[in-house]
Protein backbone atom coordinates (compact mmCIF):
# COMPACT_ATOMS: atom_id res chain seq x y z
CA UNK A 1 0.00 0.00 0.00
CA UNK A 2 3.11 2.04 0.40
CA UNK A 3 4.07 1.72 -3.05
CA UNK A 4 1.95 4.53 -4.79
CA UNK A 5 2.69 6.96 -2.10
CA UNK A 6 6.71 6.25 -2.46
CA UNK A 7 6.58 6.88 -6.38
CA UNK A 8 4.13 10.00 -6.00
CA UNK A 9 7.18 10.91 -3.29
CA UNK A 10 10.09 10.26 -5.90
CA UNK A 11 8.52 11.98 -8.87
CA UNK A 12 8.05 15.16 -6.40
CA UNK A 13 11.38 15.26 -5.43
CA UNK A 14 12.38 15.08 -8.73
CA UNK A 15 10.38 18.01 -9.69
CA UNK A 16 11.59 20.03 -7.20
CA UNK A 17 15.27 18.77 -7.99
CA UNK A 18 15.28 20.07 -11.56
CA UNK A 19 14.20 23.92 -10.24
CA UNK A 20 16.99 25.25 -7.53
CA UNK A 21 15.40 25.52 -4.03
CA UNK A 22 17.31 28.64 -3.52
CA UNK A 23 15.06 30.39 -5.75
CA UNK A 24 12.37 29.55 -3.48
CA UNK A 25 14.31 30.35 -0.60
CA UNK A 26 12.92 27.72 1.92
CA UNK A 27 14.47 25.58 4.35
CA UNK A 28 13.47 21.95 4.15
CA UNK A 29 12.18 20.13 7.24
CA UNK A 30 12.38 16.63 7.30
CA UNK A 31 9.13 14.37 9.01
CA UNK A 32 8.74 10.97 8.59
CA UNK A 33 5.25 9.30 7.54
CA UNK A 34 4.64 6.02 7.69
CA UNK A 35 8.48 5.52 7.12
CA UNK A 36 8.61 7.55 4.06
CA UNK A 37 10.57 10.99 4.92
CA UNK A 38 8.51 14.15 3.19
CA UNK A 39 9.96 17.37 3.55
CA UNK A 40 8.36 20.40 4.48
CA UNK A 41 8.89 23.93 3.07
CA UNK A 42 9.36 26.43 5.50
CA UNK A 43 8.96 29.99 3.73
CA UNK A 44 11.83 32.52 4.88
CA UNK A 45 11.21 36.05 4.99
CA UNK A 46 12.54 38.08 1.60
CA UNK A 47 12.30 41.43 -0.07
CA UNK A 48 11.89 42.29 -3.78
CA UNK A 49 13.56 45.22 -4.75
CA UNK A 50 17.37 47.13 -6.05
CA UNK A 51 20.27 47.42 -4.04
CA UNK A 52 20.63 51.26 -3.48
CA UNK A 53 23.26 51.05 -1.36
CA UNK A 54 26.56 48.43 -0.71
CA UNK A 55 29.24 48.93 1.93
CA UNK A 56 32.68 46.82 1.71
CA UNK A 57 35.43 47.57 4.38
CA UNK A 58 37.23 46.44 7.64
CA UNK A 59 33.21 45.34 8.93
CA UNK A 60 31.92 43.09 6.18
CA UNK A 61 29.88 43.15 3.22
CA UNK A 62 26.44 44.70 3.18
CA UNK A 63 24.05 45.38 1.09
CA UNK A 64 20.47 47.93 0.88
CA UNK A 65 17.64 46.68 -0.69
CA UNK A 66 14.73 48.72 -1.06
CA UNK A 67 11.14 47.65 -2.46
CA UNK A 68 8.49 45.74 -0.83
CA UNK A 69 7.99 42.90 1.47
CA UNK A 70 7.14 39.38 0.15
CA UNK A 71 4.89 38.43 2.73
CA UNK A 72 2.75 41.35 5.10
CA UNK A 73 5.20 41.29 7.67
CA UNK A 74 8.40 41.16 5.62
CA UNK A 75 10.74 44.47 5.26
CA UNK A 76 10.31 46.88 2.25
CA UNK A 77 14.18 47.80 3.05
CA UNK A 78 16.49 46.08 4.88
CA UNK A 79 20.41 45.99 5.37
CA UNK A 80 22.04 43.26 5.06
CA UNK A 81 25.41 41.00 5.42
CA UNK A 82 26.84 39.24 2.44
CA UNK A 83 28.60 36.10 3.92
CA UNK A 84 30.52 33.04 2.49
CA UNK A 85 27.30 31.23 2.65
CA UNK A 86 25.29 33.12 0.63
CA UNK A 87 23.84 31.97 -2.79
CA UNK A 88 23.81 35.13 -5.04
CA UNK A 89 21.33 33.50 -8.67
CA UNK A 90 19.38 33.99 -11.31
CA UNK A 91 16.20 32.32 -11.86
CA UNK A 92 17.82 29.05 -13.35
CA UNK A 93 20.46 28.79 -10.46
CA UNK A 94 23.30 29.92 -11.77
CA UNK A 95 25.56 31.74 -9.90
CA UNK A 96 25.81 36.02 -11.04
CA UNK A 97 28.02 38.15 -9.49
CA UNK A 98 27.00 40.54 -7.30
CA UNK A 99 29.26 43.70 -8.54
CA UNK A 100 26.66 43.10 -12.03
CA UNK A 101 23.40 43.52 -10.27
CA UNK A 102 24.48 46.60 -8.81
CA UNK A 103 25.93 48.01 -11.94
CA UNK A 104 22.91 46.92 -13.86
CA UNK A 105 20.70 47.96 -10.91
CA UNK A 106 18.58 44.60 -11.11
CA UNK A 107 15.83 43.50 -9.80
CA UNK A 108 16.35 40.90 -6.64
CA UNK A 109 14.52 38.74 -4.45
CA UNK A 110 16.30 38.88 -1.33
CA UNK A 111 15.41 35.79 1.55
CA UNK A 112 17.09 35.96 4.56
CA UNK A 113 16.97 34.48 8.48
CA UNK A 114 14.30 35.54 10.37
CA UNK A 115 16.68 37.01 13.11
CA UNK A 116 17.09 40.68 12.42
CA UNK A 117 17.01 44.02 14.31
CA UNK A 118 14.12 46.03 15.01
CA UNK A 119 16.08 48.83 13.85
CA UNK A 120 15.50 51.36 10.78
CA UNK A 121 15.72 49.57 8.30
CA UNK A 122 15.73 46.60 9.43
CA UNK A 123 19.57 44.30 9.33
CA UNK A 124 19.86 40.72 8.78
CA UNK A 125 21.84 38.33 6.92
CA UNK A 126 21.28 37.52 3.13
CA UNK A 127 20.88 33.44 2.50
CA UNK A 128 19.68 33.73 -1.19
CA UNK A 129 19.74 36.67 -3.49
CA UNK A 130 18.13 35.74 -6.74
CA UNK A 131 18.39 37.92 -9.81
CA UNK A 132 14.89 38.80 -11.46
CA UNK A 133 14.00 38.25 -15.13
CA UNK A 134 11.99 41.26 -15.83
CA UNK A 135 12.06 45.08 -14.35
CA UNK A 136 10.48 47.58 -12.27
CA UNK A 137 10.20 51.50 -11.31
CA UNK A 138 8.52 52.79 -8.29
CA UNK A 139 7.07 55.94 -7.21
CA UNK A 140 6.25 57.61 -3.33
CA UNK A 141 3.85 60.29 -3.84
CA UNK A 142 0.72 61.90 -3.38
CA UNK A 143 -2.58 60.65 -5.44
CA UNK A 144 -3.31 63.71 -7.34
CA UNK A 145 -6.50 62.38 -9.59
CA UNK A 146 -8.41 58.40 -9.47
CA UNK A 147 -9.41 58.81 -12.90
CA UNK A 148 -13.40 57.31 -14.28
CA UNK A 149 -11.78 54.31 -15.62
CA UNK A 150 -9.98 53.52 -12.33
CA UNK A 151 -6.27 54.60 -12.95
CA UNK A 152 -4.17 57.31 -10.50
CA UNK A 153 -2.51 59.85 -11.59
CA UNK A 154 0.33 60.03 -9.12
CA UNK A 155 3.18 63.03 -8.19
CA UNK A 156 6.21 62.04 -6.28
CA UNK A 157 9.50 61.25 -6.34
CA UNK A 158 11.17 57.87 -7.78
CA UNK A 159 12.42 55.54 -5.75
CA UNK A 160 15.73 54.66 -6.86
CA UNK A 161 16.25 57.72 -9.06
CA UNK A 162 15.24 60.29 -6.59
CA UNK A 163 14.06 62.48 -8.96
CA UNK A 164 10.53 64.26 -9.10
CA UNK A 165 8.31 61.94 -11.08
CA UNK A 166 4.25 62.00 -11.99
CA UNK A 167 2.61 58.92 -13.86
CA UNK A 168 -0.50 57.64 -14.33
CA UNK A 169 -0.38 54.40 -13.22
CA UNK A 170 -3.72 51.52 -14.28
CA UNK A 171 -4.46 49.12 -11.94
CA UNK A 172 -3.51 45.38 -12.97
CA UNK A 173 -6.41 43.13 -12.23
CA UNK A 174 -4.44 40.96 -10.15
CA UNK A 175 -3.11 43.94 -8.47
CA UNK A 176 -2.55 43.94 -5.08
CA UNK A 177 -3.71 46.91 -3.28
CA UNK A 178 -2.76 47.36 0.94
CA UNK A 179 -2.83 50.40 2.90
CA UNK A 180 -0.77 51.18 5.90
CA UNK A 181 -1.12 48.40 8.24
CA UNK A 182 -0.39 45.88 5.11
CA UNK A 183 -3.91 44.80 5.11
CA UNK A 184 -5.87 44.57 1.47
CA UNK A 185 -8.02 46.96 0.45
CA UNK A 186 -9.75 47.83 -2.55
CA UNK A 187 -9.50 50.00 -5.78
CA UNK A 188 -12.34 52.21 -5.14
CA UNK A 189 -10.65 52.75 -0.88
CA UNK A 190 -7.97 54.95 -3.07
CA UNK A 191 -8.59 58.47 -2.88
CA UNK A 192 -7.00 62.02 -4.18
CA UNK A 193 -4.48 63.02 -1.64
CA UNK A 194 -3.60 60.16 -0.24
CA UNK A 195 -0.19 59.49 0.11
CA UNK A 196 1.08 56.12 -2.03
CA UNK A 197 4.20 54.12 -3.06
CA UNK A 198 3.32 51.88 -5.92
CA UNK A 199 5.71 49.43 -8.02
CA UNK A 200 5.18 49.73 -12.12
CA UNK A 201 6.85 48.15 -15.08
CA UNK A 202 8.48 47.17 -16.72
CA UNK A 203 6.63 49.11 -20.17
CA UNK A 204 6.22 52.54 -19.20
CA UNK A 205 4.39 54.72 -22.44
CA UNK A 206 6.54 57.87 -22.75
CA UNK A 207 3.54 59.94 -23.01
CA UNK A 208 3.04 63.03 -20.84
CA UNK A 209 2.76 61.98 -18.56
CA UNK A 210 3.80 59.00 -18.69
CA UNK A 211 1.57 55.96 -18.39
CA UNK A 212 2.11 52.12 -17.01
CA UNK A 213 0.43 49.40 -15.48
CA UNK A 214 0.99 48.57 -11.69
CA UNK A 215 0.34 45.14 -9.40
CA UNK A 216 1.63 46.67 -6.13
CA UNK A 217 0.04 49.77 -4.12
CA UNK A 218 0.25 50.77 -0.76
CA UNK A 219 -2.16 53.76 -0.14
CA UNK A 220 -1.83 55.62 3.60
CA UNK A 221 -5.66 56.04 3.86
CA UNK A 222 -4.58 57.85 7.19
CA UNK A 223 -2.88 60.28 5.67
CA UNK A 224 -4.42 63.03 3.12
CA UNK A 225 -2.13 65.53 1.23
CA UNK A 226 -2.46 69.61 2.39
CA UNK A 227 -5.65 70.93 1.62
CA UNK A 228 -4.24 74.58 2.10
CA UNK A 229 -3.52 76.78 -0.91
CA UNK A 230 -0.70 75.93 -2.48
CA UNK A 231 1.57 76.97 -5.80
CA UNK A 232 3.78 73.74 -7.23
CA UNK A 233 6.29 74.89 -9.45
CA UNK A 234 9.08 77.03 -9.77
CA UNK A 235 11.17 80.14 -7.75
CA UNK A 236 11.88 82.52 -10.51
CA UNK A 237 13.35 85.62 -8.45
CA UNK A 238 14.96 85.44 -4.79
CA UNK A 239 15.08 89.07 -3.12
CA UNK A 240 17.68 89.27 -0.97
CA UNK A 241 17.18 91.63 1.03
CA UNK A 242 13.36 91.15 1.86
CA UNK A 243 13.44 87.41 1.83
CA UNK A 244 10.35 87.59 -0.96
CA UNK A 245 10.39 84.80 -3.56
CA UNK A 246 8.61 84.55 -6.61
CA UNK A 247 6.71 81.33 -8.00
CA UNK A 248 5.43 80.47 -10.99
CA UNK A 249 3.13 77.11 -11.92
CA UNK A 250 0.39 75.88 -10.97
CA UNK A 251 -2.06 75.94 -8.37
CA UNK A 252 -2.65 72.79 -5.78
CA UNK A 253 -5.32 70.25 -7.18
CA UNK A 254 -6.50 69.61 -3.96
CA UNK A 255 -6.14 72.95 -2.09
CA UNK A 256 -6.25 75.46 -4.84
CA UNK A 257 -3.96 78.78 -4.93
CA UNK A 258 -2.65 81.17 -7.45
CA UNK A 259 -0.13 80.42 -10.71
CA UNK A 260 2.13 83.55 -9.83
CA UNK A 261 2.55 84.64 -5.93
CA UNK A 262 5.53 86.59 -4.47
CA UNK A 263 5.62 84.77 -0.92
CA UNK A 264 7.41 86.38 2.05
CA UNK A 265 9.75 83.74 3.56
CA UNK A 266 10.54 84.63 7.62
CA UNK A 267 11.38 82.36 10.26
CA UNK A 268 7.85 80.78 11.07
CA UNK A 269 7.82 79.20 7.32
CA UNK A 270 8.42 75.92 7.89
CA UNK A 271 11.20 74.75 4.57
CA UNK A 272 12.26 71.83 4.11
CA UNK A 273 13.06 68.42 1.89
CA UNK A 274 10.49 66.23 0.48
CA UNK A 275 11.86 63.45 3.06
CA UNK A 276 10.77 66.13 5.78
CA UNK A 277 14.40 67.29 6.83
CA UNK A 278 13.95 71.02 7.93
CA UNK A 279 16.22 73.70 5.77
CA UNK A 280 17.37 76.83 5.55
CA UNK A 281 16.46 79.49 4.00
CA UNK A 282 19.41 79.54 1.56
CA UNK A 283 18.10 76.20 -0.18
CA UNK A 284 15.33 78.66 -1.79
CA UNK A 285 17.23 79.52 -4.94
CA UNK A 286 16.49 80.38 -8.41
CA UNK A 287 15.20 77.54 -10.80
CA UNK A 288 14.46 75.49 -7.39
CA UNK A 289 11.19 73.39 -8.07
CA UNK A 290 9.13 73.93 -4.56
CA UNK A 291 5.66 73.21 -3.50
CA UNK A 292 4.88 76.10 -1.68
CA UNK A 293 1.61 76.44 1.08
CA UNK A 294 0.26 79.52 2.27
CA UNK A 295 -2.94 81.21 3.81
CA UNK A 296 -6.13 82.49 2.27
CA UNK A 297 -5.75 85.88 2.68
CA UNK A 298 -3.59 87.39 0.14
CA UNK A 299 -2.28 90.86 -1.11
CA UNK A 300 -4.21 92.28 -4.50
CA UNK A 301 -1.16 93.00 -6.07
CA UNK A 302 0.16 91.77 -9.36
CA UNK A 303 1.96 89.10 -8.55
CA UNK A 304 -0.20 88.45 -5.30
CA UNK A 305 1.64 88.82 -1.87
CA UNK A 306 1.05 86.65 1.09
CA UNK A 307 3.25 84.93 3.84
CA UNK A 308 5.09 81.23 3.21
CA UNK A 309 3.60 78.92 6.11
CA UNK A 310 5.39 75.78 4.26
CA UNK A 311 7.45 75.00 1.02
CA UNK A 312 8.93 71.57 0.15
CA UNK A 313 12.33 71.90 -1.59
CA UNK A 314 12.39 69.22 -4.26
CA UNK A 315 15.37 67.14 -5.24
CA UNK A 316 15.89 68.31 -9.42
CA UNK A 317 16.55 71.93 -10.46
CA UNK A 318 14.88 73.43 -13.42
CA UNK A 319 17.08 74.51 -16.13
CA UNK A 320 16.49 78.91 -17.28
CA UNK A 321 17.10 79.47 -21.14
CA UNK A 322 17.02 83.18 -22.83
CA UNK A 323 16.24 84.10 -26.25
CA UNK A 324 14.02 84.12 -28.62
CA UNK A 325 10.96 82.21 -30.29
CA UNK A 326 11.90 82.07 -33.91
CA UNK A 327 10.13 80.67 -37.16
CA UNK A 328 10.87 76.93 -37.84
CA UNK A 329 9.04 74.06 -39.36
CA UNK A 330 10.32 71.76 -36.20
CA UNK A 331 7.66 73.94 -34.54
CA UNK A 332 4.18 73.29 -35.09
CA UNK A 333 0.72 72.23 -32.29
CA UNK A 334 1.67 71.97 -28.72
CA UNK A 335 6.04 73.40 -29.61
CA UNK A 336 7.56 76.19 -30.46
CA UNK A 337 11.72 76.85 -31.06
CA UNK A 338 13.51 78.65 -29.06
CA UNK A 339 16.95 80.56 -30.51
CA UNK A 340 18.77 80.64 -26.93
CA UNK A 341 20.66 83.53 -26.96
CA UNK A 342 19.03 85.40 -29.95
CA UNK A 343 22.13 84.71 -32.13
CA UNK A 344 23.40 83.15 -35.00
CA UNK A 345 24.06 79.77 -33.55
CA UNK A 346 22.11 76.82 -33.41
CA UNK A 347 23.63 74.01 -31.68
CA UNK A 348 22.56 75.83 -28.18
CA UNK A 349 18.86 76.37 -29.42
CA UNK A 350 15.67 73.53 -28.22
CA UNK A 351 12.41 72.95 -28.73
CA UNK A 352 9.67 73.25 -26.24
CA UNK A 353 6.93 71.49 -25.38
CA UNK A 354 4.14 73.23 -24.49
CA UNK A 355 1.28 71.65 -22.37
CA UNK A 356 -1.75 72.72 -20.31
CA UNK A 357 0.40 72.62 -17.22
CA UNK A 358 2.96 75.64 -18.94
CA UNK A 359 2.20 78.64 -17.98
CA UNK A 360 2.54 81.48 -19.92
CA UNK A 361 3.52 84.98 -18.18
CA UNK A 362 2.86 87.68 -21.20
CA UNK A 363 4.41 91.47 -21.18
CA UNK A 364 1.83 93.69 -19.52
CA UNK A 365 -1.22 93.97 -21.71
CA UNK A 366 -0.62 91.37 -24.15
CA UNK A 367 -2.00 87.69 -24.22
CA UNK A 368 -0.67 84.30 -23.61
CA UNK A 369 -0.04 83.49 -27.02
CA UNK A 370 3.32 83.29 -27.83
CA UNK A 371 4.52 84.35 -31.40
CA UNK A 372 7.62 84.28 -33.66
CA UNK A 373 9.59 86.83 -32.41
CA UNK A 374 9.21 87.19 -28.64
CA UNK A 375 11.73 87.34 -26.32
CA UNK A 376 11.14 85.23 -23.13
CA UNK A 377 12.56 83.63 -20.27
CA UNK A 378 12.31 79.96 -19.48
CA UNK A 379 12.52 77.62 -17.23
CA UNK A 380 12.51 73.76 -18.51
CA UNK A 381 12.48 70.37 -17.25
CA UNK A 382 16.23 68.93 -16.96
CA UNK A 383 15.25 66.15 -18.88
CA UNK A 384 16.26 66.58 -22.85
CA UNK A 385 16.46 64.83 -25.46
CA UNK A 386 19.63 64.29 -27.26
CA UNK A 387 18.50 64.75 -30.45
CA UNK A 388 19.42 68.58 -32.02
CA UNK A 389 17.86 70.63 -31.29
CA UNK A 390 17.18 69.49 -27.85
CA UNK A 391 13.37 68.80 -27.08
CA UNK A 392 12.53 69.37 -23.65
CA UNK A 393 9.13 70.57 -21.47
CA UNK A 394 8.56 73.86 -20.82
CA UNK A 395 7.11 74.85 -16.88
CA UNK A 396 7.18 78.54 -16.99
CA UNK A 397 7.75 80.83 -19.85
CA UNK A 398 7.88 84.68 -19.04
CA UNK A 399 7.85 87.00 -22.39
CA UNK A 400 9.49 90.02 -21.87
CA UNK A 401 9.43 93.76 -22.40
CA UNK A 402 10.39 94.04 -26.18
CA UNK A 403 13.95 94.25 -26.18
CA UNK A 404 14.19 93.79 -22.83
CA UNK A 405 15.22 90.30 -21.80
CA UNK A 406 15.32 90.66 -17.28
CA UNK A 407 12.60 88.56 -16.20
CA UNK A 408 9.89 90.15 -14.68
CA UNK A 409 10.37 90.53 -11.38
Amino acid sequence: MNKPFKVLATATILAMAAIPTAAFAQQGVVTPVNGVAITQAKVVPGTMGKITDFVNDNTGKFITVTGRGLAANDQSEIILSITKDTKIIDSKGKTVALKSIIDDQKVVKAFYGPNITKSMPARGTALTLVVQDSDFSAIQGTVSEVKEDGSIFVKGTDVYGGFNNEIILHLDPKVTILDQNHKAIEAGDIKAGMSVEAFYGPAVAMSLPAQSTTNYVVVNTEEIADLTPGTSGVITNVNDKTGAITVIGNPMELGGGTNYVMLHVDKDTVIVDENGVVLTADALKEASYIDAFYGNVMAMSSPGQTHADKIVVKATQAVKAEGTIANSERAGEGRVYLNVGSDDKTENDIILNISDKTVVLPAPGADTELKDGMKVVVYHSPIMTKSLPGITNADVIIVTPENNTVAAQ
